[in-house]
């Protein structure tokens, strides 16, 4: 049997409406949760039953080098202007030798909001811009 190796947390890319956007150096995908409901009929025993209920998707967090692209910032302008533009986001997983080998899909994602990271005339760092997605699903497909 083939030995299975976790995969790490570097070897990562994200794919906004099926492009690739490069350049992210962080992303955070938040939990998932569903909610359970207690239960209980007349004719059971005297003890709580749990049902499952409403499942939330908790919001993804991108972070990336801030470039002179402003795909990213327009898109949360939509949201801005009242025109919420609702898009499909893959997160792909890679392995040492670069193949795919796990995809975490997001429907329905739109920014609520974005965040430039602070300025500071003594640092060297690299300027980062953040946008906070929510979203109605995500899902491990590969």
């Amino acid at each position: 049997m083939a030995r299975k190796d976790p995969l790490r947390n570097f070897r990562f890319r994200v794919e906004i409406d099926g492009i690739t956007v490069a350049g992210f150096s962080e992303v955070v995908i938040g939990p998932t949760t569903t909610e359970p409901i207690d239960y209980r009929e007349g004719t059971d025993p005297p003890h709580v039953r749990k049902l499952s209920g409403l499942t939330k998707f908790a919001n993804i967090t991108l972070k990336r080098g801030l470039t002179d692209s402003l795909d990213l910032y327009h898109w949360y302008k939509q949201v801005i202007a009242g025109q919420t533009s609702r898009r499909q986001i893959a997160i792909v997983i890679a392995d040492e030798t670069g193949a795919d080998h796990a995809r975490f899909v997001v429907s329905e994602a739109w920014p609520a909001k974005y965040e430039p990271s602070e300025l500071n005339a003594t640092g060297n760092e690299v300027i980062i811009e953040t946008l906070e997605l929510v979203n109605e699903g995500i899902e491990r497909v590969q």
